[in-house]
């Protein structure tokens, strides 16, 4: 199983994860909620600022303190150090 640290030691699934996007936008604010009412929400901020959303192929979100890119460059240099040589 390949995890990626998504802050403060919370790790998560890589093949899970469907999307990683900003919680700025409206639309994805009401899908936090909407993920809240049903819960179906993981918060991993350890009560930081969420600058980060994975969204599951579950429909289960998981709300992140890292920037996007942040974990972005994390799953890359996971699948980077797992490739085989050759």
């Amino acid at each position: 199983m390949r995890l990626v640290n998504v802050g403060y030691g919370n790790m998560v699934s890589i093949p899970r994860v469907v999307a990683i996007v900003s919680p700025d936008a409206a639309p994805i604010k009401r899908m936090i909620q909407d993920a809240r009412d049903s819960g179906h929400v993981i918060d991993a901020t350890c009560g930081h600022r969420t600058r980060a959303v994975l969204v599951t192929d579950s429909d289960h979100i998981i709300l992140s303190p890292l920037l996007p890119e942040t974990v972005t460059a994390r799953i890359d240099e996971r699948k980077e150090t797992e490739a085989p040589e050759g």
